[in-house]
């Protein structure tokens, strides 16, 4: 049965203010578009890395601070020769408010030094060798899709006011800039690749439907010739786009665009893919509220029976377990060990 307009916008999200981050870290969990990412703003660095090995670190692994960035992701990639090293970290912050942050290199600052201390705490807990603690090295990237132009440069240096003969003593490292709104769109689609041509569309978000239009039929256009291999590109760039037409134009001309994408893209295939969505999206949320359930029933257990231990320590560990099963078990075995010290041996076997 087919969808109406109205059916379709209700598997998206209701709200719109967090559109913009939870939309690009849709788009930016998939190897392809990081490397896409990384190839428009560094395609010196792109070749070095094997983004088939591309892996999203679990946000458990990351601080508190961390951990409150909505728009933060934060990637592992190996570098393709050993040579250059084991492999190195991306940290992706996504910013789509229109005024320019004098702050945000010092942010950035901020972000890589607790990814920093976060490595020196997991060689502790691992006990790797001395000789083997050497920090990864992070490559910055800043994903701006503001309507105001990026004109500051990325720098601590930005939210200090120092004279010149002091800058010597100012930290100091670049960011890498998608001023995404200001990007001439042949720079974002020189690569060829997916995300760029999504790109376009984003930059025509708020101009006339006309405007939108042609470029949205452009970009399917590319779209259609990727290859049957990158079905998925395909359907996530499908995906993306409806949910811009839902979230970014107004009921009256949704119909309009959505006949455009739904050229291009069957109508069930559509659907299929909203429905999709959905169900995992609920599937993920009961996990999610069921590993919390158990991570603060264990942690219940164990105050009520050790009143006296620490248990700050046991929730960062707690919350980096993916495995339900797994903490389902420690459940259970917060009930029955004989002291909070056994708890903690089970906690590492």
């Amino acid at each position: 049965m087919k969808l109406s307009n109205t059916e379709r916008y209700h598997f998206f999200p209701p709200s719109l203010a967090h559109f913009a981050d939870r939309s690009a870290r849709g788009l930016l969990v998939t190897p392809e578009n990081v490397s896409a990412l990384v190839e428009l703003v560094a395609e010196q660095i792109a070749g070095f890395l094997d983004f088939s090995q591309l892996t999203a670190l679990n946000r458990s692994f990351l601080s508190e601070t961390l951990r409150e960035q909505e728009a933060d992701l934060v990637f592992r990639v190996p570098f393709r020769n050993p040579t250059l090293g084991e492999e190195m970290l991306i940290h992706i912050l996504i910013e789509h408010q229109s005024g320019v942050d004098k702050q945000m290199g010092f942010r950035f600052l901020g972000y890589m030094y607790n990814l920093w201390v976060a490595e020196q705490q997991r060689w502790t807990e691992a006990d790797v060798p001395t000789p083997q603690r050497r920090l990864r090295p992070i490559l910055p990237i800043l994903f701006y899709t503001g309507n105001t132009s990026w004109n500051l440069p990325v720098s601590p240096v930005s939210a200090i006011d120092v004279p010149e003969a002091l800058t010597p003593f100012v930290p100091t490292f670049e960011v890498l800039l998608l001023d995404v709104k200001h990007t001439p769109p042949a720079e974002l689609t020189q690569t060829g690749q997916p995300l760029g041509w999504i790109l376009t569309v984003l930059q025509k978000e708020n101009t006339s439907l006309e405007e939108i239009t042609q470029t949205l039929e452009t970009a399917l256009q590319h779209l259609e010739t990727l290859q049957a291999s990158h079905t998925e590109q395909h359907h996530q760039a499908i995906l993306y786009l409806t949910s811009l037409v839902y979230h970014r134009r107004s009921p009256a001309e949704r119909q309009t665009l959505i006949q455009v994408v739904d050229a291009y893209a069957p109508t069930m295939e559509v659907e299929t893919m909203l429905q999709s969505m959905a169900e995992i999206t609920y599937q993920q949320g009961i996990e999610q509220g069921a590993r919390r359930t158990s991570i603060e029933n264990t942690l219940a257990i164990l105050n009520t029976r050790f009143p006296d231990a620490n248990l700050q320590t046991l929730t960062p560990v707690l919350e980096a377990i993916d495995d339900l099963n797994r903490l389902k078990q420690l459940n259970i075995e917060a009930s029955v060990v004989d002291t909070f010290h056994a708890f903690e041996e089970r906690l590492q076997t």
